[in-house]
């Protein structure tokens, strides 16, 4: 065990970007070239644009202020509430439309994911999904790719629905055809209140509505991320400090039953605190956040645990993205200070902000859980 103290900052932060006013950020996307991308749901906050670029200090829309200006919760051809946003290795930016501000139920046109030629910055594929798998309850969360399988690649994406079955779907590039995998399977639940009780800040996470008693926050299936393989897709429950892995092959093998499907799953175990975001590297180490302790740590693939950066500026680390300059970026956006977790207060302190870390700047250690 290391005995560095608990409170002394391990890694070292750098800060990317300060949001001193506007909306609070959920995903970031950097591409190979440096450029840095930013979005944000829309959740209560006003919300010009769903995402942004950042270009010299300054958020724009992107791809443009019209694809940010949708006619309604359907619109096939705007974005609604983008939830994450992502850089695939042919370094085009994809972008994860929910078509659910403010958690509402889904109607067909707004759920979607969108992909964006960077060299062009143009539209050049819209997905949208049928109702039986982007279902009424359905929150889309977080996507991977994995361009070596099919046609043209396979993307996973978590639903972690509070109100309806939690899983992971599954998008053929090539077609745009997508399933639903895992549905309702208990890996990609919350667990009880009984097995998960959360802390951050000192203070049991519950959701506090006002007028209302607590009750416990029940976010499904979220983080999600590819072993460099590509043979298990890694992913995780906000309301668990456990993570599972599942078959790649089984979950893009369509023709595959259901039950084959959930006889691949494995519990990776405790990883020590709830996590909203999960990342991969192609030395195989797999990297989570941890909302709990201000911190993203990762496990290499011999099973031991490494915290990557521990700062009591990560207040509720969300997503991350690794970048082909050697850094981790993350946002912190203070999620757990809103109103629906702070009887009707809203404690969120600006600026919110996006930070960055060397991968590999002399991790702590520690011993396998």
């Amino acid at each position: 065990m290391s005995d560095q103290p608990v409170d002394e900052a391990v890694g070292h932060l750098e800060t990317v970007h300060t949001f001193d006013d506007g909306p609070m950020p959920t995903g970031v996307a950097v591409s190979a070239s440096g450029r840095v991308f930013v979005n944000y749901p829309r959740w209560g906050d006003d919300v010009p644009a769903t995402v942004v670029e950042l270009r010299d200090g300054a958020t724009v829309p992107y791809p443009d202020q019209t694809w940010n200006s949708p006619a309604g919760d359907d619109d096939r051809d705007a974005l609604v509430s983008v939830q994450n946003i992502v850089v695939d290795p042919v370094d085009r930016l994809w972008i994860l439309d929910t078509g659910s501000p403010m958690f509402q139920p889904t109607k067909p046109g707004g759920p979607k994911l969108v992909g964006v030629d960077l060299s062009t910055d143009t539209v050049v594929q819209t997905i949208l999904f049928d109702p039986d798998v982007a279902l009424p309850t359905t929150y889309l969360n977080d996507v991977r790719f994995d361009l070596r399988r099919g046609d043209a690649g396979i993307a996973y994406i978590t639903d972690s629905s509070t109100s309806g079955p939690n899983g992971i779907i599954v998008v053929d590039l090539a077609t745009g055809a997508a399933w639903r995998r895992l549905h309702d399977h208990p890996s990609t639940k919350a667990d009880p209140p009984s097995v998960f009780l959360p802390m951050v800040e000192g203070r049991v996470l519950m959701r506090r509505p006002p007028d209302e008693p607590p009750g416990p926050v029940r976010l499904g299936s979220d983080g999600i991320a590819i072993s460099a393989d590509g043979e298990r897709i890694w992913y995780s429950p906000v309301s668990s400090r456990h993570w599972y892995s599942v078959s790649a092959p089984a979950l893009a093998d369509r023709a595959r039953a259901d039950d084959e499907v959930a006889a691949t799953v494995i519990d990776e175990g405790d990883k020590g605190g709830a996590s909203d975001g999960l990342e991969s590297d192609d030395a195989g180490r797999i990297y989570a956040t941890d909302v709990e302790h201000n911190a993203v740590k990762r496990r290499p693939p011999d099973g031991t645990f490494e915290t990557v950066v521990h700062d009591s500026r990560l207040l509720w680390p969300d997503t991350m993205a690794l970048a082909a300059d050697g850094y981790l970026y993350v946002t912190a956006n203070q999620l757990h200070r809103q109103p629906t977790y702070q009887g009707g207060q809203d404690l969120r302190r600006r600026p919110y902000s996006l930070f960055r870390v060397a991968v590999d700047a002399g991790p702590v250690r520690l011993p396998p859980a």
